[in-house]
């Protein structure tokens, strides 16, 4: 399972109350570089799923295709990649276009024994354009938040060490709790000189464990491998998860992708590509956003090479983050569904606009032998060339 971190299709139904009316992360940045050309994508089937300049629909998809829409509120990773594993939240995460109350900012300097500085809604590259300088000067950590519900701290490693930030977050997750209780809490090393300062790839999330069992926890309880590249630990706090990969970008996610699926027993192989979002999506940059498409089309062959005889691979996002609007934050969208099954599965079928990202959760459940209670499974609906084949049993 690969998720394009940020790669929605058209907004949802309830996107005005998220101020994301138009968002069209695919369909607004194909057309603000004039079309893209993603043959591999093409043949698959995701001009079927949506109107996306330069991606015709095919008559004849190799591959299975949809949309799905967020049951959840929110548009955040956390919320997306819960649900995909079959966690539908009632209530969204809170979040802080204030800034954060003088109560928890008071904590925190307590505990670590340093003032911060920021304390606002921003960009992570622009904060620390912005207060860098005095960062340098004062050694005090910036503290900033954005329309997730994330508290973000960034260091520079010479001033801060990474793991004296990483206590520091783990500090803050210690406070952040009852109504407070954001998704995560990320540390945002980074290095250079003011009008150079560069993020570096120590980023390190710490996620609040999700409220109720996973699918991830119902695979491992039944003994099946769970193979979680790049954030996807992080997002679920480390639960269900039997094998954790780091991977710092796209490339060598992909890459580290298609190691795990040449070795690994039964089971699932998790993947986030978090360009999309994090250099593209957030920076409104459709140029890099489109050529990373265009580098994630041409490493598909590779990767569908990669799936064993009997695997299947489903490919989809967590949220939207359009960057042709004029906000850098997340988008309330529906995400693209692609599923091929190599000689498993036959031509592509429409499998329809699902009602929640949980329908995955139960089509995994499905295909592994048990039901999931959240969620539709679309199994059945998938053009099966040997009629009532699963995937392999547990191994154990």
């Amino acid at each position: 399972m690969v998720v394009l971190d940020g790669v929605g299709i058209g907004a949802l139904p309830d996107a005005h109350r998220y101020g994301d009316e138009g968002s069209d992360t695919l369909g607004n940045l194909a057309r603000a570089v004039g079309g893209l050309d993603l043959p591999h994508l093409t043949a698959w089937g995701l001009g079927n799923i949506g109107e996306i300049l330069g991606v015709s629909p095919v008559e004849e998809p190799l591959a299975s295709y949809g949309k799905m829409a967020e049951a959840s509120p929110g548009k955040d990773t956390t919320t997306g990649h819960w649900e995909l594993m079959g966690v539908i939240l009632e209530r969204p995460f809170p979040v802080y276009p204030q800034g954060f109350p003088p109560e928890i900012i008071r904590a925190f300097e307590e505990r670590i024994g340093r003032k911060v500085l920021g304390n606002k809604p921003a960009s992570g590259t622009a904060i620390i354009e912005e207060l860098g300088p005095l960062h340098l000067e004062t050694g005090y950590p910036i503290v900033y938040t954005s329309a997730d519900s994330v508290f973000q701290i960034a260091a520079h490693e010479e001033v801060i060490p990474v793991e004296e930030l990483y206590q520091m977050c783990r500090i803050a997750r210690e406070i952040l709790t009852g109504e407070h209780a954001v998704a995560r809490v990320i540390a945002r090393p980074f290095t250079g000189k003011p009008g150079s300062f560069r993020r570096t790839p120590r980023r390190h999330d710490f996620s609040l464990p999700p409220p109720r069992p996973t699918l991830l926890d119902a695979l491992v309880e039944r003994g099946y491998e769970v193979v979680g590249i790049g954030k996807i630990p992080d997002i679920f706090a480390g639960r269900g998860i039997t094998r954790s990969l780091p991977a710092k970008d796209n490339q060598e996610n992909l890459q580290v992708t298609i190691e795990a699926m040449k070795n690994m027993a039964p089971g699932l192989v998790f993947t986030n590509l978090v360009d999309f979002d994090t250099l593209y999506g957030h920076r409104n940059d459709p140029q890099g956003f489109a050529r990373a498409l265009r580098e994630f089309d041409a490493a598909l062959p590779r990767l569908a090479g990669a799936l064993p005889e009997e695997g299947i691979l489903f490919i989809t996002a967590d949220h939207g983050c359009d960057p042709t609007t004029p906000s850098t934050d997340h988008s309330r969208e529906y995400v693209p569904l692609l599923v091929w099954g190599g000689s498993q599965l036959g031509q592509g079928v429409n499998l329809g606009v699902r009602e929640t990202f949980a329908d995955l959760a139960a089509t995994l459940a499905n295909l592994f032998g048990f039901s999931w209670p959240v969620g539709k499974s679309f199994a059945d609906l998938l053009p099966w060339q040997r009629r009532g084949e699963r995937l392999c049993g547990p191994t154990s």
